[in-house]
């Protein structure tokens, strides 16, 4: 397993497992330091997990990829010390858009949550002057 080219990934140990067009595997421990209130794996932490693979499977590609929307949907807790894999599939891609579904599972295959992420293709560095074309003027 690789490490993800992502800072904040990489500093929560976050490992790839496999990426190919439209597709990732990403994998990551949920640790102490992960917790909510109830003692149980904070939403943040499993978002980011489900994100980190739609990301890799979005730009396995090609051009810069970007999130435009995601949601998830939460069906059981993780605790600490558990392994979750996250499991990214492009469902459709039209245009500059693209449709990911992602599962975030147990490695017994229990589905912790669902999350579904459209994406935008663009040009030029993520954020420069090129990657997002400009609102109409307004007169």
């Amino acid at each position: 397993a690789g490490r993800t080219g992502d800072a904040v990934c990489r500093s929560l140990g976050i490992a790839v497992e496999e990426v190919a067009a439209g597709r990732a595997r990403l994998r990551m421990r949920i640790s102490e330091d992960m917790l909510n209130g109830h003692g149980l794996a904070h939403g943040g932490y499993l978002f980011l997990l489900a994100d980190a693979a739609f990301a890799h499977a979005g730009n396995a590609r090609g051009p810069v990829t970007l999130a435009q929307s995601a949601q998830i949907t939460f069906l059981r807790p993780a605790e600490a010390g558990e392994e979750l894999l996250a499991e990214a599939v492009e469902r459709a891609r039209y245009g500059r858009h693209g449709v990911y579904d992602v599962t975030v599972r147990r490695p017994c295959g229990e589905i912790v949550a669902e999350f579904r992420g459209q994406s935008v293709t663009v040009s030029g560095r993520p954020g420069g002057p090129a990657s997002v074309p400009s609102p109409p003027e307004t007169p």
